[in-house]
């Protein structure tokens, strides 16, 4: 449950950095339930689609060398504004580069927060023993 936790706490630090950081993203509401909301529904979108679509794809991420994981990122970042919109926290993107560079402030910022959490949790295993 602790895990799922932090991850839901990374999601939203992510989204609220990508939407500070990319000029073409906005937040319907702007406070920080939307965040928690959205980081909620990002969350349930990688865990439920991105398997999907990334076995549907793999030709296309073999033949790209893994670059069509971007596009893939920002289809699911699309995906999130979509099922946002319904609960009233959606994003509102004004292109495609919008959403790319979105997906990928995301994607970097979630990759690093998950490396300085899990390496602060292991020094905190090593000291207990």
């Amino acid at each position: 449950m602790n895990k799922l936790i932090i991850r839901w706490a990374i999601n939203a630090v992510a989204l609220y950095a990508a939407i500070a950081l990319v000029p073409g993203l906005q937040l319907g509401n702007d406070n920080w339930l939307s965040y928690i909301w959205l980081a909620l529904i990002f969350g349930l979108v990688n865990a439920i689609l991105r398997p999907l679509l990334k076995f549907l794809t793999c030709p296309l991420i073999i033949l790209t060398l893994g670059l069509f994981t971007l596009i893939l990122n920002t289809i699911l970042f699309y995906i999130t504004d979509w099922l946002g919109s319904f609960f009233g926290v959606g994003i509102l993107i004004d292109n495609f580069w919008a959403a790319f560079f979105g997906a990928l402030i995301v994607s970097v910022v979630s990759v690093v927060l998950t490396f300085l959490i899990r390496d602060e949790l292991d020094d905190r295993k090593r000291k207990d023993r």
